[in-house]
């Protein structure tokens, strides 16, 4: 059975995820632990006590997401160490976890990396009014025109009829306004930081751009499906190059779960909090399994029939 291993993305958090792992597994505790003294500050106390303002933060948010992710994926893979992925991938932030479930680097190179990356995205949010909104039941051409027009982005090809844009707050109500117009009603602003994956994001970008090109990061062992893309990189140099592009560009999620499935993948499992990427796998590939890693429970009762 060919397993795909997916990461959750920003918007999962919730205080206290993890809180079970890590007082029931040795190898969960080591993450947080490991990322409490890489910070410099106790991420794992923002993270099982909050406040959720605290954890909704940037700054915050990535860095405890991906903590989460790999104390999950930790604890699966000393539980099942007979199974093993045929790919991965993660969504937005959570293709850091997907490339250090392949490899690419260190837990700890992993986070030091995406910690930068929040921060700039951070920063950005901060210098600039952004909004983001989704849209569900639209025809992505429909979008795509409307965006263009209005001066956004699309930020998020979730799955077949969810899309999200992303731009200055201004320019995001006319494009809600335009599509509403066109008789699509379910366009909904988003309570979010800023205009993530969109021009916005720039800065950001280049700054990481630069940061990347100085970090030993190596090809994953495994296709990790990225997100800017929908492709494994051939190379290290384009491995970097997608990582920082990612930032202001378009994720293409419902892509890389078609070409995981390409690539053979029959089973999802999805690491880290909440289970979104599970029920965008069920708009796109609704026939195939998936199963969530996300607590003790989560982990006791899986079973791959």
């Amino acid at each position: 059975m060919n397993l795909f291993f997916v990461f959750s993305g920003q918007g999962a958090q919730s205080v206290g995820m993890g809180r079970d792992l890590y007082e029931n597994y040795a190898a969960a505790r080591k993450c947080f632990d490991t990322a409490d003294q890489v910070l410099g500050y106790s991420l794992s106390d923002v993270v099982f006590n909050g406040p959720a303002e605290k954890l909704t933060e940037t700054r915050y948010c990535q860095s405890a997401i991906y903590t989460m992710s790999c104390a999950a994926l930790a604890v699966f893979r000393e539980r099942f160490p007979e199974f093993t992925p045929c790919a991965a991938a993660g969504l937005s932030l959570g293709e850091y976890a997907a490339m250090c479930c392949g490899g690419a680097f260190s837990f700890e190179e992993g986070l030091k990396l995406l910690q930068k990356r929040a921060d700039l995205m951070d920063e950005c949010c901060r210098n600039t009014a952004g909004a983001m909104a989704t849209a569900l039941g639209c025809e992505a051409a429909v979008i795509e025109e409307v965006c263009a027009a209005a001066g956004v982005d699309v930020a998020n090809y979730n799955s077949p009829g969810q899309i999200v844009i992303s731009g200055e707050k201004e320019k995001v109500k006319n494009a809600v306004a335009e599509l509403k117009g066109k008789g699509y009603r379910k366009v909904i602003e988003l309570q979010v930081a800023g205009a993530f994956h969109s021009r916005l994001m720039a800065p950001a970008g280049a700054g990481l751009a630069e940061i990347l090109k100085s970090s030993d990061i190596k090809l994953p062992s495994i296709p990790v499906f990225q997100n800017f893309t929908a492709a494994a990189p051939g190379s290290v140099e384009e491995l970097k190059n997608n990582l920082a592009a990612q930032v202001s560009g378009s994720v293409r999620w419902e892509s890389c779960v078609r070409a995981a499935v390409a690539a053979g993948a029959q089973v999802m499992v999805e690491f880290g909090p909440g289970n979104v990427l599970t029920g965008l796998l069920k708009r796109t590939v609704p026939e195939m399994k998936s199963f969530n890693i996300n607590s003790a429970d989560s982990l006791e009762q899986f079973q791959l029939q």
